[in-house]
């Protein structure tokens, strides 16, 4: 009986409140993150790291774009003028683009990895202030944290494929320039909010498969919070500077969705 209580509740639940649910968490999770200044800094330390390593590889296909896209779009040389130009200039937006994507999914991952201490710190900050017990799955903190930069990696490594259809895609009339663009910042956002919320869902006792279980039980509330945090980063130092607050929003994101699939499953 509860649980088909649970699903009921679940189906009325309308997709626009479930995004103003995911998008309200990042904004409490800023909140949380600035009234903790010393664990606000810890945060920022190893994503501007991270953003360090990073940006050369961005700087460089920013800077070398116009000869990116003239080789890329080879066929195009015998082309008018007007159409070969329309053409390149097509192919540098679909670049930029999924560019950006990889970019801000593999940042994630490689800042998750470099500061997973900081992070749980921050995550167990926000559980404790929330009365959420701590669980101790028995294992050292090294095997977490290698479990941790595995799973990152695995999640990284899938936006690439990704990442070079939507680029492909963004070649396509009107669609490309429309349809894509939105279809990346879904995409990131779903992303990132399984990437985010390792360390809250382990903490409850979810591997990624079970992560992913939870979050598309909630699908519109993760994507609100994903897409919020995937434009957010993509603001110049938006991903140093929020990067606590973003995963102290995935916690609290994880806390709301884990008691609603407890309540189903009840």
């Amino acid at each position: 009986m509860g649980q088909v209580a649970g699903q009921a509740a679940g189906a009325a639940r309308r997709p626009a409140e479930e995004i103003i649910t995911g998008v309200r968490a990042f904004l409490r999770g800023a909140a949380l993150s600035l009234g903790k200044p010393g664990l606000f800094l810890l945060g920022i330390l190893p994503a501007g790291l991270a953003f360090g390593l990073l940006a050369g590889v961005v700087i460089t296909v920013l800077v070398f774009l116009p000869q990116e896209t003239a080789t890329l779009t080879w066929f195009a040389d015998s082309w008018t003028p007007g159409l070969r130009t329309l053409t390149r200039v097509v192919a540098g937006l679909a670049l930029v683009g999924g560019v950006g994507l990889v970019s801000v999914l593999v940042f994630t991952a490689l800042t998750l990895t470099l500061g997973g201490p900081f992070y749980d710190m921050i995550s167990g900050y926000v559980d404790d202030l929330n009365g959420v017990p701590e669980q101790d799955d028995g294992l050292p903190w090294w095997r977490d944290w290698a479990r941790g930069a595995v799973e990152s990696l695995r999640l990284a490594l899938f936006a690439v494929p990704v990442g070079f259809a939507l680029f492909l895609a963004g070649f396509l009339p009107a669609v490309g320039q429309t349809v894509v663009p939105v279809l990346g910042a879904l995409f990131g956002g779903w992303m990132l909010a399984l990437e985010l919320s390792g360390t809250p869902f382990s903490r409850r006792g979810h591997a990624l498969a079970g992560r992913r279980a939870v979050l598309r039980g909630r699908r519109w509330a993760t994507l609100g919070f994903g897409t919020a945090v995937f434009v957010a980063f993509l603001i110049p130092l938006g991903a140093v500077l929020l990067m606590p607050a973003a995963v102290a929003g995935a916690t609290l994101l994880a806390g709301e969705l884990t008691e609603d699939s407890t309540a189903r499953d009840g």
